[in-house]
C-alpha cells in the first residue's frame, strides 16, 4: 500500500511541477480499439460515428461478400463531452460483436458510459510520461435468452446485474518527437456472467503508436494482448491488433483502418477476440469524429 501511495505522489509531483507540456501525444482520444491517453478540452463535445466491416478475406470474406463491404460486425454511434481540459465522459450505443443465441461469445445492444481523467501530462521539466485513467461499464439491453438449452448462454441473464461487464485502465504515453508517439495500457475487464470455466476477470496490456507521415496525415497501429491462460491461440483467441490511417481535416478527425477486432468496446473486443489475421479475418473499419463547441 505504501508503494503505490508513494507512486501516487510521484505522479502528483509532476503534474504540479511540469511546465511546456507536451502538445497531441495523439490527435484523437481513440486510437484504433484501444483508448489514446488524450482527452477533450473543456466545453468540448465529441459526436463519433464508428464502423466495422465483415472480413476481407477468409471463409467469411471475399467477392461473395464485396471483400466484408455487405456486412457489418459492429457500429458504435455517441458522443464524448470535456467536462474539465482533464476529465472527460462519453455515452455510445453500440451494436456488439457477440454471435448469439448459438456459439455464443459476448453481448449485444450494448449502451456504454465511460469517463478519462488526465492525471499527469508529460512536459520538459516535469513528468517523463502523460497518464490518463480511464473507465467503462457496458450494459446489455439484448432481450433475454429463454427456453431449453439457453441456460448455458451468455444472453440467458439469470439476474439483471449479468447485463453489466466494466474495464479500467491506465494509459501511459510518451511523445518521443513531433513524428513520433508511444503508449502502453495495462488494464483489468470484468464481466458479471461468463461461461462454465471462464473467469469473470482478466487483465490484459495494450500497446499503440502514431508516426505523423505528413501535416494532416498520420499511421497508428496498436496490439491488445489478454494476459489470462484461457485466451490462448490455441484455444482459438487471438491479440486484437489493428493498423490505420488517421486523416485531421480540421474540422474533424477521419480514421480507416484494418482490424481483426470485431468489436469496438474494451469490454467486448478484449475477451472474445476469435479472428485471426493469418486466416484473412481482418476488416476495414472507419471512424468520423466532429468537434462541437458548447
Amino acid at each position: 500500500m505504501k508503494t503505490y501511495f508513494s507512486l501516487f505522489l510521484l505522479v502528483l509531483s509532476f503534474t504540479l511541477l511540469g511546465q511546456d507540456d507536451a502538445y497531441k501525444t495523439f490527435k484523437d482520444t481513440r486510437v484504433i480499439n484501444s483508448q489514446s491517453v488524450e482527452t477533450l478540452p473543456k466545453g468540448k463535445l465529441d459526436v463519433r460515428i464508428s464502423h466495422r466491416f465483415g472480413d476481407l478475406a477468409g471463409d467469411n470474406g471475399g467477392f461473395a461478400t464485396f471483400y466484408g463491404l455487405e456486412n457489418a460486425s459492429d457500429i458504435s454511434i455517441g458522443a464524448n463531452y470535456g467536462v474539465t481540459d482533464r476529465f472527460m465522459i462519453g455515452l455510445h450505443r453500440s451494436k456488439g460483436a457477440g454471435v448469439m443465441p448459438s456459439g455464443s461469445s459476448g453481448l449485444r445492444q450494448l449502451l456504454n458510459a465511460a469517463f478519462k481523467l488526465n492525471i499527469s501530462r508529460q512536459s520538459s521539466e516535469g513528468a517523463p510520461v502523460s497518464a490518463t485513467l480511464y473507465g467503462l461499464s457496458s450494459f446489455s439491453t439484448q432481450q433475454k435468452l429463454e427456453g431449453l438449452g439457453t441456460e448455458t448462454l451468455v444472453a440467458s441473464f439469470p439476474e439483471f446485474n449479468h447485463r453489466f461487464a466494466f474495464h479500467a485502465s491506465l494509459i501511459l504515453a510518451r511523445k518521443f518527437s513531433k513524428g513520433f508517439s508511444l503508449q502502453v495500457i495495462p488494464a483489468y475487464t470484468h464481466r458479471n456472467l461468463v461461461f462454465f470455466e471462464d473467469k469473470n476477470g482478466m487483465m490484459s496490456i495494450a500497446a499503440a503508436t502514431r508516426i505523423q507521415l505528413t501535416k494532416n496525415l498520420g499511421l497508428i497501429g496498436e496490439i491488445t494482448l489478454p494476459l489470462i491462460d484461457s485466451r490462448t491461440t490455441d484455444l482459438g483467441y487471438y491479440p486484437a491488433v489493428g493498423v490505420g490511417l488517421e486523416i485531421d481535416t480540421g474540422g474533424h478527425i477521419f480514421q480507416i483502418n484494418l482490424t481483426n477486432a470485431t468489436a469496438l468496446m474494451e469490454t467486448d473486443y478484449i475477451p472474445y477476440t476469435t479472428s485471426s489475421w493469418s486466416k484473412g479475418q481482418f476488416r476495414m473499419g472507419f471512424t468520423i469524429s466532429r468537434w462541437f463547441n458548447l
